[in-house]
C-alpha cells in the first residue's frame, strides 16, 4: 500500500525516468459493443465482433494495480454495463480500495441503479443535446428519456450521488450548445463538460481512418466557424453563472479552444496547445486485453500474454514514453481528450 508521500515520489520518478512506478488511473473497457449507434463513432459497427474482459482478466490486473498504487479505474467502452460481470469487476476493485468511475450511454442506469450506487463512485453520461438532438445523434428512439429515467432513479436512492455529463461538440449539435447546458440542468446533472470530435485517429473502432468526406460529416464547415464563434461568445454571457460555479467544467479559455481546434483544420491557427502526461499517469486496457498508453496511440501488449506491469515497463513502452513529444507528435497535436496530472494531484 502506497503512503501519500511515497505515491507522490513514485509519480515524480515516473515522469523523470519514463519507467512506470505509480499509475493513478487505469481505463478499462469491459465490453467492446455499444447500445448506441452514434453518428460520430464507429464502436457500434463492431458489435458483431464481440470482445469482453473476464473475471480472470480483472483478477490478473490486481497485482499490478496494487504495485502501482492505482487509485481509480474508469470503466469505458463501448458500454461497460453490457458485460454481465461488470459489478463483479467493481467488487474485485473495491476490495483493493480502488474506486470505479463509469462512462455510460445511460440506457441501463435505471435497472442497475441500486448496484451502481453500491459499487460505482461516480458516473459520467454522454449528452448530445436537447431531447430531439440527443435522440437523433444517438440514433436510438427514446434515448434521452432512458437517460432521464436512469438519473432520476439513482438520485432517488442517493440524492447526492455524483452524475456528470460529457458532450462532444461537432457539426450536428454546435448550434444547439445552449440547449445542451439547459438539458443538463433538466436532467439534474451535477456538471457538464465539452470536447470537440475526434475525426483523425484510429480510436473508436476505426480500423481504417476516415476519409476526408467522412471527416466532414462531423467537422464544422468553414462557414460554420463564424457561427461557432458567436455561439461561444453568447455562452460566455448567458451562462456566466454556470462557468463561475463550475457547472460547466471547462473555463471560458478551454471552451474557446474548441473553436481553435476546428479552425485548425482550415489552417486558420495551430491546433490548441495542450499539456498532457496521460502515458505516464494512466493506461488503457481494451475489451480484448490490448494495452495502450492512451486511446490514440499504438498497442503496447496484451494482458493475456503478460502482466500489466511487465507490458508498461517493457523496453518498447519505456522507449515510447522517452521519445514522445506531445507538442510535436501528430496524434497528440490533434488529440481531443487529454490528461495532465501533477505528481501531487488527487484523482
Amino acid at each position: 500500500m502506497f503512503s501519500a508521500i511515497s505515491h507522490t515520489y513514485k509519480r515524480y520518478r515516473t515522469l523523470q525516468t519514463h519507467r512506470i512506478q505509480a499509475l493513478p488511473i487505469v481505463i478499462i473497457m469491459p465490453h467492446s459493443a455499444c447500445n448506441c449507434r452514434c453518428i460520430m463513432c464507429d464502436i457500434w459497427k463492431g458489435n458483431h465482433h464481440l470482445k469482453q474482459l473476464t473475471e480472470k482478466d480483472i483478477g490478473g490486473l490486481i497485482d499490478s494495480l496494487k504495485k502501482f498504487g492505482t487509485k481509480q479505474v474508469v470503466m469505458s467502452g463501448g458500454e461497460a454495463l453490457l458485460n454481465n460481470n461488470f459489478f463483479k469487476f467493481c467488487e474485485i476493485l473495491n476490495k483493493e480500495n480502488i474506486s470505479v468511475t463509469l462512462l455510460s450511454t445511460g440506457f441501463t442506469l435505471k435497472k442497475n441503479a441500486e448496484q451502481l450506487t453500491r459499487w460505482v463512485k461516480e458516473i459520467i453520461v454522454s449528452l448530445d443535446g436537447d431531447e430531439t438532438t440527443h435522440n437523433a445523434i444517438r440514433n436510438i428512439p427514446g434515448a434521452f428519456n432512458k437517460l432521464r429515467e436512469g438519473i432520476h432513479e439513482i438520485k432517488l436512492i442517493q440524492p447526492d450521488y455524483k452524475i456528470t455529463g460529457r458532450s462532444v461538440i461537432h457539426r450536428l449539435n454546435f448550434n444547439k450548445w445552449p440547449a445542451i447546458i439547459d438539458a443538463a440542468k433538466e436532467l439534474e446533472l451535477d456538471q457538464i463538460s465539452f470536447l470537440p470530435a475526434d475525426v483523425s485517429s484510429h480510436a473508436f473502432n476505426r480500423e481504417i481512418l476516415w476519409d476526408i468526406n467522412r471527416q466532414h460529416e462531423i467537422l464544422l464547415s468553414f462557414e460554420d466557424l463564424a457561427i461557432l464563434k458567436n455561439v461561444i461568445q453568447k455562452l460566455m454571457t448567458d451562462y456566466k453563472k454556470e462557468f463561475e460555479n463550475n457547472f460547466i467544467a471547462e473555463s471560458p479559455e478551454k471552451i474557446q479552444k474548441i473553436y481553435e481546434y476546428y479552425a485548425a483544420y482550415y489552417e486558420m491557427n495551430s491546433f490548441p496547445y495542450k499539456k498532457c502526461n496521460a502515458p505516464w499517469v494512466s493506461t488503457v486496457v481494451e475489451a480484448d486485453g490490448t494495452v495502450r498508453s492512451c486511446f490514440f496511440h499504438e498497442a503496447l501488449g496484451n494482458i493475456r500474454n503478460g502482466s500489466l506491469q511487465t507490458i508498461l515497463n517493457s523496453a518498447r513502452a519505456i522507449d515510447f514514453r522517452k521519445h514522445l513529444n506531445v507538442d510535436t507528435n501528430e496524434t497528440c497535436k490533434k488529440c481531443v481528450c487529454y490528461l495532465n496530472l501533477a505528481p501531487s494531484a488527487e484523482v
